[in-house]
């Protein structure tokens, strides 16, 4: 079979996970990356056995070795450069949040509709092997109808600075980039209902968290703790249509005594936590039983995550399945997150 040839656009620590997917997939062929440093766009392709590096994407996309690409540059330019892919007639994986309003997602959908062209989003959280294994469960009706949701990601020492604290560039705090891969989690493992309603509150109290100086965090190079226009912390209730509803909460700066992340669905046949592990709990002859699945490992793994990921795209482009994180469910998790922070400003509950 044919290999799907490949070109990167952004060379930033997202991206080597997808490159170093690549490099392990025998149907993909890396042809291109491009990044506005083009020394370093060089020093990534010459890593990765890539003939070609660009410093503008727009030479990349003109480039007709290439057959699908991975957008993986700051989230303000996610959906200008999947439409531009589109247009050029290449398949998409583009990073999350696929954009930073549902106006760009809408975008995108009607791209989509007018092209044969896959267009995947990058919730690698789905591709994890825990999040498959509790999938296959809730598909075969082992926890029966899912009623209900808990989603949570907490930091509590601040965010990482640079263009994370500028919401121009990122759309938001915590919520966009933190909170996006649990609401995700959750809606995809719920059955992906519509949401109705959302109500929602948005705190900025504790800010860049730059008198905390003997815990350590990650910070990007350019952090300034002077400059930092998102939110602190993100709470909302989620209600759906099928009368099913989530509860979110994610913070960059919180007074929690440590760092967590909790993704929980339950049924009415039993419930499950998949973060911070994989654990089922259902009923069994008068009994309540927790089940653990036997598996490589119970909790988020990253390289198996991604692998499975980009298998799923190649196999995408390839006609032998369909992606599992298409521009429809992008674009509903857009319009979700949109809407939690258009309720917290107003604050009252909004109907969608």
């Amino acid at each position: 079979m044919t290999r799907v040839t490949i070109g990167v656009i952004g060379t930033g620590a997202i991206a080597r996970s997808h490159l170093d997917a690549y490099a392990d997939n025998s149907e993909a062929e890396l042809i291109a990356v491009s990044d506005i440093n083009l020394d370093r766009a060089r020093s990534v392709a010459e890593k990765y056995g890539a003939p070609r590096a660009y410093s503008d994407p727009n030479q990349l996309l003109a480039d007709p070795g290439i057959d699908a690409v991975s957008v993986c540059t700051w989230n303000d330019s996610h959906a200008k450069w999947a439409v531009a892919a589109l247009r050029a007639g290449k398949h998409v994986l583009v990073e999350k949040p696929m954009s930073r309003t549902y106006a760009e997602a809408a975008e995108l959908e009607r791209e989509v509709a007018a092209t044969d062209r896959i267009l995947q989003v990058g919730f690698v959280r789905r591709h994890s092997p825990n999040a498959k294994v509790l999938k296959t469960f809730i598909d075969n009706g082992d926890l029966g109808d899912i009623y209900y949701a808990r989603a949570s990601f907490i930091g509590r020492v601040g965010n990482p600075g640079g263009w994370f604290a500028n919401k121009s560039i990122s759309g938001g705090g915590p919520l966009i980039d933190l909170g996006v891969h649990v609401v995700d989690l959750c809606w995809y493992l719920m059955g992906s209902p519509a949401a109705i309603t959302v109500s929602a509150n948005s705190y900025t109290v504790l800010g860049d968290r730059a008198n905390i100086t003997t815990t350590p965090r990650w910070k990007v190079s350019d952090a300034d703790a002077t400059s930092n226009t998102v939110e602190d912390m993100v709470n909302a209730l989620v209600r759906f249509e099928n009368g099913a509803s989530l509860l979110v909460e994610t913070s960059y700066s919180l007074h929690a005594t440590k760092n967590s992340l909790g993704v929980s669905v339950f049924g009415d046949k039993g419930g499950a936590d998949l973060e911070p592990k994989l654990e089922i709990a259902t009923e069994k002859y008068g009994s309540i039983v927790n089940l653990i699945p036997q598996i490589s490992s119970p909790t988020f793994e990253s390289e198996p995550a991604f692998a499975n990921e980009i298998g799923n795209f190649i196999d995408a482009i390839q006609g032998r399945a369909e992606s599992i994180a298409p521009v429809s469910h992008g674009a509903e998790i857009a319009r979700i997150l949109e809407t939690i922070y258009a309720s917290a400003e107003a604050g009252r509950e909004i109907v969608l």
